[in-house]
């Protein structure tokens, strides 16, 4: 073995006396430019370019997302609100239809009470007109006629008009013709079968007559 073999190999994984003088400069504080970590904020630039931008445009659509919400809760409440005026609404219509079928039952009530009460001294002289004609029939007629008559007067009071008597000029709105005979003139009631009554413009029952016509 020759003395070049001998010698030892040097270890180049050792720090050597450069190093450690730079290593010595740096923890002396003296500017040392840090390559690597400029190099990763310009790739960061590089990589997410726009960032400024796009937070500002998220940070928008939160706000605008916040806001529809806000408007979300504003409606509910104002529906509850709705659904609440429209309950209170209907209980309140429902207590008035109420009470309007009450006063008109009462006043149909009061309606039939008065008019049987104008029917009452009908009846009265009615009843004496047949007692009366049971002992004497010739004083029957005379006592139907007043009745007749005083029916007539309860009527008017009622507001009742009698319509379709003999010698009338016949008209369809009030009157019904059960037959048409000749006559001396058209269109006039000869004859009566039943009386017909209205009240006002409105037609409470035909009158059922026989009406003329020229031959």
């Amino acid at each position: 073995m020759t003395d070049d073999q001998r010698k030892p190999t040097p270890d180049t994984t050792a720090p050597t006396e450069a190093d450690t003088r730079a290593r010595t400069v740096s923890e002396d504080g003296l500017d040392v430019p840090d390559t690597e970590t400029d190099n990763m904020a310009e790739d960061a630039e590089t990589a997410f370019p726009g960032m400024d931008g796009l937070d500002e445009g998220m940070l928008g659509q939160v706000q605008e997302m916040m806001a529809k919400l806000e408007r979300a809760d504003e409606l509910e409440k104002e529906n509850a609100d709705l659904k609440g005026r429209l309950a209170r609404l209907a209980t309140d219509f429902d207590s008035y239809r109420r009470r309007t079928q009450e006063d008109v039952h009462a006043a149909q009530g009061q309606g039939v009470s008065k008019a049987a009460e104008a029917l009452m001294p009908v009846y009265d002289d009615m009843d004496r007109a047949v007692t009366m004609g049971t002992a004497d029939p010739a004083k029957l007629i005379p006592g139907m006629q007043a009745v007749q008559g005083k029916i007539l007067g309860v009527f008017a009071g009622l507001g009742l008009e009698a319509t379709g008597k003999e010698g009338e000029a016949f008209d369809p709105q009030w009157h019904e013709a059960l037959q048409v005979v000749p006559g001396d003139e058209d269109d006039v009631i000869v004859q009566v079968y039943q009386l017909g009554f209205r009240m006002g413009d409105r037609l409470v029952r035909p009158a059922r007559v026989v009406v003329s016509r020229k031959g």
